[in-house]
């Protein structure tokens, strides 16, 4: 329609191809739980949330970090454009789902951050993950099959709550004494830890009575 500017996603082509590969790595996740369960061992975890990144975000995120609007730099200097999250029971789930995803042959893990042993001065924790994930499409690059980024965020129902809610209390409202806040969340971030510690210890107990009978 004349006078109608057509404007195209910082994705450019490979729009389609980031929602195949994201649903592609939820359906080996998913195996893989379904797996577990079916051998009776315990889930690997509790919840699954995928996303690809909303154009409009990764096109902020390119300008915050000071990179070039371009689908190159949103596909390659940015490595979240297809974003999964695993919320798990334990802390051991999450090593559990970690050695996993660094065995598989259908990617490669090429970054790691442990949030968990070395929390954010904040409070955060979670472990972090960035997958090279082989997929049967070109890619920015040109190759085919191409490789393509996938983030992981692996955490505890405890360290998920906190985050939701430390996004909620600070990203979405004023707050009139960010200082106080920033410590009592942090207090409260290392008061679930604790939980997260003694329930993981609680079931390494349980587990043990469950061997010696």
């Amino acid at each position: 329609m004349q006078g109608v500017e057509v404007v195209m996603s910082i994705y450019g082509p490979y729009e389609d191809a980031l929602n195949q590969i994201l649903a592609g790595v939820e359906d080996r996740l998913r195996e893989w739980n379904d797996h577990q369960l079916a051998m009776h061992r315990p889930k690997l975890y509790e919840h699954l949330i995928g996303r690809v990144k909303t154009p409009a975000s990764m096109t902020e995120k390119c300008r915050r970090k000071g990179y070039p609007v371009t689908t190159a730099a949103a596909l390659r200097q940015c490595r979240d454009a297809v974003g999964i999250w695993l919320v798990c029971n334990f802390i051991s789930d999450i090593n559990r789902c970690v050695a996993l995803l660094e065995q598989a042959d259908w990617c490669t893990v090429v970054q790691k951050k442990d949030y968990i042993t070395n929390a954010k001065p904040n409070g955060y924790r979670s472990y972090h993950l960035i997958l090279d994930v082989a997929a049967p499409y070109q890619d920015v690059d040109g190759r085919r099959p191409g490789r393509f980024y996938v983030e992981v965020q692996l955490r505890t129902i405890a360290m998920d709550s906190w985050a939701s809610l430390e996004h909620e209390i600070k990203y979405k409202h004023h707050v009139a004494d960010p200082e106080r806040i920033s410590k009592e969340l942090k207090r409260c971030a290392d008061q679930l830890a604790s939980c997260d510690v003694q329930m993981q210890t609680i079931r390494q107990l349980v587990q043990e009575g469950e061997t010696d009978e």
